[in-house]
């Protein structure tokens, strides 16, 4: 006997809702899992009843060896395949061991009573995950649907929108939505503040029609970015950070270090590009940290600023896949050794120097980790008005260090050479 194994989205409308199909897999099921809600529409269930918790990896084993013998039926919320337990059960389980019947989704259901479609809408949830970096996920995006939990509440999810001045969108927030209780409304930010909810409950951001135009692209103007502001402002230049930008080579989903922060318009842009990400911003100087903070909630970017001297500070970050060390605080030989011990597979390190001492060490300590070590000289000017004409002002010259890891092809090269 080789039975497979049901996974059955359920709404709030329990048995009910269900097809006739669904409930003939029930009945004749051995063994019924899923949480108490869903479990508490089937009183009379003859067979075994077992909560849904944690220790998923036992239960996958558990499934794989009791299928055999019986019929074992999973309920779901919903679809079981949106946030739910049907996409990990798939990825350990044998092939071919699983079906899946979905249910109506909590978002669907929202859009319907909203009237509005949704193949065009970011779906994104903070149920049982941080909140931290929702903003440049969502920022600019005309719909956001959203899946709450008990802490990230839809007032708390409020506070923290306006916490990032993103008042262009209203919100729709559904809650027990198929069930008997069922309720939904419209709302300000500022009203969905102050509102409690069921614990069941979606929300849905829409973009006012009259919103501003959102802020795209990089490489924005120093001038935008708070910063300390001796003579010409401790911040990374536009053209240097859009080169080192490049350099880093990201993708939407880097863990990034930007250590020696300073301002944050490295970690900002950086959070910006890496949205799914995570960027941590290492600053030493106590006295930059309020400007980070100022700075993320300007360009809408939700990352920790830590108050550390690297290497301080880095020892409970995630691996990164991206490193730039805009400031060392004279420990440069050390952190990079550092960093290239921690770095992911296929990630690059990025320095910036304006010392050619800095760009000896830089370079030394990068092909000392084993890192194939490239160098840019930038040296840019900018217009400048002058007596009804234009002049152009120049720049301090900047050195661009990229360590990457060296290349099969590279090591071929020199095993030859050698030969």
């Amino acid at each position: 006997m080789d039975n497979k194994i049901y996974v059955i989205g359920i709404g709030e409308d329990g048995a009910n809702g269900l097809t006739a199909e669904s409930l003939r897999h029930i009945h004749n099921a051995g063994l019924l899992i899923g949480g108490e809600r869903q479990l508490a529409f089937f009183q009379d269930f003859k067979g075994e009843k077992r909560v849904l918790k944690s220790g998923l990896a036992a239960l996958v084993a558990e499934l794989e060896e009791r299928r055999a013998r019986e019929q074992i039926v999973v309920l779901a919320s919903g679809d079981p395949l949106f946030f739910g337990i049907a996409g990990y059960l798939a990825g350990k389980l044998e092939a071919g061991s699983l079906e899946i019947i979905p249910h109506l989704s909590s978002v669907q259901l929202a859009f319907a009573k909203l009237g509005v479609s949704w193949q065009d809408a970011v779906v994104d949830s903070v149920h049982g995950r941080p909140i931290m970096g929702l903003a440049q996920r969502i920022d600019g995006q005309a719909k956001v649907a959203l899946l709450t939990d008990e802490v990230n509440t839809p007032a708390a999810l409020a506070d923290y929108l306006l916490r990032f001045d993103m008042t262009e969108y209203d919100a729709f927030v559904g809650e027990n939505l198929g069930g008997a209780e069922e309720k939904y409304r419209r709302c300000s930010l500022e009203e969905m503040a102050a509102t409690e909810c069921s614990p069941l409950n979606v929300v849905i951001l829409l973009r006012k029609a009259d919103a501003p135009e959102p802020r795209r692209g990089f490489g924005f103007a120093d001038e935008e970015f708070h910063q300390r502001k001796p003579e010409k402002g401790l911040i990374t230049k536009r053209e240097v950070r859009v080169f080192s930008l490049s350099e880093l080579c990201l993708s939407e989903r880097s863990v990034v270090w930007d250590i020696g922060a300073g301002s944050g318009s490295v970690a900002v842009e950086c959070a910006r590009l890496a949205r799914y990400g995570k960027v941590f911003a290492i600053e030493k100087n106590e006295g930059d940290l309020a400007n980070i903070e100022a700075n993320k909630v300007k360009f809408r970017t939700d990352f920790p600023a830590i108050h550390a001297k690297a290497p301080a500070g880095l020892e409970e970050l995630p691996d990164p896949d991206a490193v730039f060390i805009g400031g060392s605080g004279g420990e440069l030989s050390g952190l990079i050794a550092l960093c290239a011990s921690r770095l992911c597979m296929g990630g690059r390190i990025v320095v910036n120097a304006a010392t050619i001492e800095t760009l000896h060490d830089a370079l030394k300590a990068l092909k000392t980790a084993g890192l194939d070590a490239s160098v840019t000289l930038l040296q840019t000017a900018r217009s400048k008005p002058i007596l009804g004409m234009t002049r152009f002002d120049g720049l301090n010259p900047v050195y661009v260090i990229t360590g990457r890891p060296a290349s099969p092809a590279a090591e071929l090269d020199v095993k030859e050479g050698e030969s």
